[in-house]
């Protein structure tokens, strides 16, 4: 009798909890990455290359926008030192963002304040930015998140 009840009550289940053609096909996100953290704390600066990268993996369009410390990360200098605690070294993360060309955009006035120099943020293909490109990528953004 409990069997019989329990059949029935899974026949009632409907079919909705099953991945449909639609469901498969996943929207594609417009993604803006936005991160200052720099060298004080390697790992938690790494999470927005390391997270960009991972989005741009599942086939979402990723940018980047660096501000305060995190554009000293466009050092070579840095880029060779910093090694995250649980992740690869930035240098290797920093040759899949290059690959995967993600747009990576350095705030121009963070930069000088800094010391860093155009060469050092150029050498990755990466940009300045300023508040005109940060707004422009606010507004392309589906999904904006802060690390």
């Amino acid at each position: 009798m409990a069997r019989r009840q329990f059949f029935r009550t899974l026949a009632a289940i409907p079919l909705l909890a099953l991945p449909s053609a639609a469901q498969d096909s996943k929207k594609k996100l417009h993604i803006m990455m936005k991160s200052a953290w720099g060298t004080d704390d390697e790992t938690r600066a790494t999470f927005v290359f390391n997270h960009g990268l991972a989005l741009a993996d599942a086939g979402h369009e990723v940018q980047i926008f660096l501000l305060g410390d995190a554009t000293v990360l466009t050092r070579k200098a840095v880029v060779d030192s910093v090694v995250p605690i649980g992740w690869p070294p930035l240098k290797e993360t920093f040759d899949k963002i290059v690959a995967a060309k993600i747009p990576v955009f350095a705030c121009g006035a963070c930069s000088r304040a800094r010391g860093v120099t155009e060469a050092d943020v150029t050498q990755w293909g990466f940009k300045f930015g300023n508040p005109t490109i940060f707004v422009g990528l606010v507004e392309w953004a589906d999904r904006i998140i802060t690390e």
